[in-house]
C-alpha cells in the first residue's frame, strides 16, 4: 500500500510538472488589453475571415483573431475550414490552391474573395495587435516556416496559436522569439473528432505542454473550467486566451477572470 501512495504521488507530481508553460515572456503582455474579433468583424452582409470584416475589426479599435492555411503553390490563404463548401459553395479544399485561384472563390455570396495573408498584415499594418490561428492538414512544419517567413518584417503586434500541438512544438524549437499559444477544448465530448480517445484526453487536459511550453493557453469558454486550467492558470500563471464570447455576459466573466477575450456577434 505504501508503494501505491508513492507511486501515485509521484504521478501527481509528474503531472503538475507537465503542465507548465513558458511564463514572464515580455511580449505577451502587448496583446492584453485588446479585444479580439473571431474571424475578423462580421456579419451584416460581411463574411467571416474577409478583407471587409478585417478592415471592421481595425475601424472599431480591435484586434482580429483569424485562420491561416498553406496553399498548393506555398501562399497562405485565409480560411477557418479546409473544406471550401461551406463559406464559398464550391466542393474542394483550400490547401489545394494557389495565390491565384483565390480571386475565383467568392465568400457567402459576396464580392468578398477568399484573403491572402499578406493583404490582413497590410490591413492591420500595426494597428492593433493580431492572434494567428494555423490550421494544419498534415503540413505542420511546412506551414509552421511558411507563416513566420511571411511576418519576417511585419511591424504589428501577434502571435501564433494552434490546435496541434506540432506548431506549438516547432515553434519553440524554431521560433522562441515568437509569442505562442496551445489552443483547446474539451475533446472527450467531441464525437466528430477522429483523434484517438487517448489523444483526446492529453489535449483536453495539456499534458501537452511540458513539450510545447506555450506562452497561453486558449481554452473553449464554455469548457474553461477543467483540472489542468486551473493548475496553469493559478500555480503556473499561464495566460488564459477566452474563445468564443458570444454574449456581453461571457465576455465580461472572461474579463473578470483575466482572459483575453475574442468576440463574435456583437461589440463590446
Amino acid at each position: 500500500m505504501k508503494w501505491l501512495i508513492v507511486a501515485l504521488l509521484l504521478l501527481a507530481v509528474l503531472y503538475v510538472l507537465s503542465l507548465r508553460g513558458r511564463v514572464g515572456y515580455a511580449g505577451l503582455e502587448k496583446l492584453k488589453g485588446w479585444s479580439y474579433a473571431h474571424r475578423g468583424l462580421h456579419g451584416n452582409g460581411i463574411p467571416e475571415n474577409s478583407l471587409a470584416a478585417f478592415q471592421a475589426a481595425v475601424d472599431n479599435g480591435y484586434g482580429a483573431e483569424f485562420d491561416v492555411h498553406l496553399l498548393a503553390d506555398g501562399g497562405l490563404g485565409i480560411m477557418h475550414d479546409s473544406d471550401l463548401e461551406r463559406m464559398t459553395g464550391v466542393k474542394g479544399k483550400i490547401e489545394d490552391l494557389t495565390v491565384q485561384q483565390l480571386t475565383d472563390y467568392h465568400l457567402q455570396n459576396s464580392e468578398q474573395v477568399i484573403p491572402t495573408f499578406q493583404q490582413v498584415l497590410e490591413i492591420f499594418d500595426g494597428k492593433a495587435p493580431l492572434i494567428i490561428e494555423l490550421k494544419t492538414e498534415h503540413n505542420a512544419p511546412q506551414l509552421c516556416q511558411a507563416v513566420c517567413d511571411a511576418l519576417e518584417g511585419y511591424k504589428g503586434v501577434y502571435c501564433l496559436e494552434s490546435f496541434d500541438p506540432r506548431c506549438v512544438i516547432w515553434l519553440k524549437k524554431n521560433r522562441p522569439d515568437l509569442i505562442r499559444g496551445q489552443l483547446s477544448y474539451d475533446y472527450m465530448s467531441d464525437s466528430q473528432s477522429p483523434l484517438p480517445k487517448i489523444l483526446k484526453f492529453a489535449l483536453r487536459y495539456n499534458l501537452e505542454n511540458f513539450l510545447a511550453r506555450p506562452d497561453f493557453i486558449a481554452y473553449e469558454f464554455g469548457t474553461r473550467k477543467t483540472l489542468s486550467n486551473m493548475i496553469c492558470r493559478k500555480l503556473w500563471n499561464i495566460q488564459g486566451v477566452s474563445w468564443t464570447l458570444k454574449s456581453k455576459a461571457d465576455y465580461d466573466t472572461a474579463l473578470e477572470e483575466n482572459w483575453i477575450p475574442i468576440f463574435e456577434g456583437f461589440k463590446p
